[in-house]
């Protein structure tokens, strides 16, 4: 075959998180920098093309739906290829050796939390320096795009933020298991994106591509306070993450793939 069993894709998954959880403080932290980094790069991608199409979304706003789904993935094929580090993929693949006993909980909630706190750092360094800081958001159309996006995302109840961060983190652990099925990385790319374009197009909540998303449109100048984005959007967005990527992924498959394969 030209691809890996679901049962090789997952020890590949539980691999890479044993030998991400043994690298130095330092070297972690580094590489959940990166993370969010290409994660809103894409997110930044997204916002330019997409964005930039206001005669479209008139006539057809699904198909401009579709494009910032299309586009987006480049993020997580960017943090599969070379390598770094994602909170939100990290949900499943830290799971898979704890149930296997190869973690403990304590160190996975500690190297949830260091992931978690590195992508934001990353994510400003977009949203901020390489973004709103040279004004790619202070013209139409795109500066409307973004902040009628972001402030879509926080006007919104809780229980639907949560429930949609479940569908976008069971979607995007299952890109990345989807490319550890890879041997290549065009197949790769082509596993990633599939799901990912899906929660995108669909609008679930995507924690590490919002904290590109709305800080950005903070900074050039949306009416959103950063209590409103913590509160209403990243948290319930964050707890659904978990909920998506440990459950419906990491415990899913680990019991398919990881423990009734070994009994």
């Amino acid at each position: 075959m030209n691809y890996f069993t679901p049962t090789e894709a997952a020890d590949a998954f539980r691999q890479a998180a044993i030998h991400k959880s043994k690298r130095s403080f330092p070297a972690f932290a580094l590489m959940a920098v990166l993370g969010g980094a290409f994660i809103a790069f894409g997110g930044l991608l997204t916002v330019m093309v997409a964005g930039g199409m206001p005669g479209v979304a008139v006539a057809n706003p699904g198909l401009v739906k579709l494009m910032a789904g299309a586009l987006f993935p480049v993020g997580l094929i960017m943090v599969a290829v070379t390598g770094v580090d994602l909170f939100t993929s990290d949900c499943a693949g830290f799971t898979f050796p704890l149930m296997r006993k190869e973690l403990t909980a304590g160190r996975v909630i500690a190297l949830l939390v260091v992931s978690y706190l590195f992508n934001f750092i990353g994510t400003q360094g977009i949203a901020y320096l390489l973004s709103a800081n040279l004004g790619y958001f202070d013209n139409e159309p795109w500066q409307s795009y973004l902040h009628q996006l972001s402030e879509a995302k926080v006007d919104q109840a809780f229980m639907p933020v949560f429930v949609k961060g479940i569908g976008a983190n069971w979607l995007v652990c299952l890109g990345m298991f989807m490319g550890y099925a890879a041997k290549d990385i065009a197949g790769k790319a082509i596993g990633i994106w599939i799901p990912v374009m899906l929660f995108v197009t669909l609008g679930y909540e995507h924690s590490i591509a919002n904290m590109f998303f709305i800080p950005a449109a903070i900074y050039s100048g949306a009416e959103i306070t950063w209590g409103a984005f913590l509160l209403q959007n990243l948290l319930p967005a964050t707890l659904g993450n978990i909920v998506g990527g440990m459950g419906l992924v990491g415990a899913v498959y680990g019991y398919l793939y990881l423990v009734v394969s070994d009994q």
